[in-house]
């Protein structure tokens, strides 16, 4: 899927990847999509609840093995 920007949280822990979420997300204009890769099973809870709380789309979600891949679409302002 395409994307705008890329955010590796492979081999961190929670609450990184989440935080590293929130800076990430401020640096891509709205309705640009960010593809995050982490390997922390929490991020399947965290990063949907991230996404619905500040109004994000969780455009598509997949895990391969251990590691999970989100793409988020940045709301409109």
């Amino acid at each position: 899927m395409e994307h705008h920007s890329l955010l590796d949280a492979s081999g961190l822990m929670c609450p990184e990847p989440v935080m590293m979420l929130h800076v990430e997300i401020k640096k891509i204009e709205p309705l640009e999509v960010l593809k995050v890769i982490a390997t922390d099973p929490s991020t399947t809870r965290d990063i949907p609840k991230f996404c619905r709380f500040l109004g994000h789309t969780l455009v598509k979600q997949e895990q391969e093995g251990d590691v999970y891949y989100y793409w988020i679409q940045k709301r409109e302002k």
